[in-house]
């Protein structure tokens, strides 16, 4: 039996033995899938992925399927789970809640891509396969996105590391002319970083920020040459170009109880005095911590937030 000694302990996420093995301590429940038609949405998972065994989970609104779908056709929502590149998954009852409640109230079809996860798997695993997951809904491989989907509505979402993810889909199908293109990107709590405060109000806590750069840097990117720099998570403080942003419209949600507030912030600045020629909004929550919305669905917070996101993407 190994010791305690020979285990590194990354609390809340992963213990990591001596012996490789990973455990993670939260995110591993599974919510199954269903298909009964008495449901508000059934929901189904589909491979995306056949090398590296990555599923996308779909929610559809029964409704829809009950319409003649000609003329009929509702958005369609991409979106990458929070969960540090470390734990979580689509199919955690977390984000099968999230999505489902997403798609009975915006009425639209939603995928939730699985990525690989870090330490097995570190950056920038996620963002390729969220990348592939994004080329093969856009090839039309499944009968529910054939039938349901509106291609001229089509979101990116996520939240925390999900947001990040979220931002790096939005530039790469910029850069890339994905086509069709990206209406809107909302960004919850989006997981940007720096070796520096980014002002006065932002985290001075060494401790918390050694935390975080510990777990980007060891974990979850342990080959990034400039640590928590690195331009995947230092998006703001970085020399990253912003102007090349791969849709019309940007919704960026914030609290200001979460470490990423004021990063959130200044990354909705650097949008505005961008080239980019889309709109760029927030919303902030100033008594409210990282990712209240799924901690606590059923708050104030949480309905005022869900409702704006709708808005957003019906």
């Amino acid at each position: 039996m190994e010791s305690d000694l020979t285990t590194e302990h990354h609390l809340p996420f992963i213990r990591i033995h001596k012996n490789g093995r990973v455990e993670r301590l939260s995110g591993n429940d599974i919510k199954p899938t269903s298909l009964n038609p008495q449901n508000d949405v059934v929901s189904k998972d589909v491979m995306y992925s056949s090398d590296h065994n990555l599923s996308v989970r779909m929610f559809l609104p029964n409704k829809s399927r009950k319409l003649d779908t000609a003329g009929n056709k509702i958005p369609l929502l991409i979106y990458f789970h929070g969960g540090a590149y470390i734990i979580q998954s689509p199919f955690s009852p977390v984000y099968h809640n999230y999505l489902t409640e997403v798609v009975i109230t915006a009425n639209c079809l939603a995928v939730s891509v699985q990525y690989r996860l870090a330490p097995e798997h570190p950056v920038p695993a996620a963002y390729d396969d969220s990348w592939s997951a994004i080329q093969w809904i856009f090839t039309h491989s499944d009968d529910w996105i054939n039938e349901y989907a509106d291609f001229s509505r089509v979101f990116i979402a996520g939240d925390s590391a999900g947001a990040n993810i979220s931002h790096h889909m939005g530039i790469r199908a910029g850069k890339e002319k994905l086509s069709p293109t990206i209406k809107g990107i909302v960004m919850v709590h989006p997981g940007f970083w720096g070796k520096e405060p980014i002002d006065e109000h932002d985290v001075q806590d060494g401790e918390v920020r050694n935390k975080i750069a510990y777990i980007w840097e060891n974990i979850v990117s342990p080959n990034s040459v400039d640590g928590v720099n690195d331009p995947w998570f230092n998006v703001v403080g970085s020399e990253s170009d912003v102007s090349e942003m791969g849709c019309e419209k940007v919704l960026v949600a914030v609290a200001g109880k979460d470490v990423f507030w004021r990063q959130g912030l200044a990354y909705t600045a650097k949008l505005e005095k961008s080239e980019w020629k889309g709109t760029v909004e927030v919303i902030e929550e100033e008594q409210a911590g990282h990712c209240f919305h799924l901690h606590n669905p059923s708050s104030q917070n949480a309905s005022k937030l869900m409702k704006k996101f709708v808005e957003f993407i019906i």
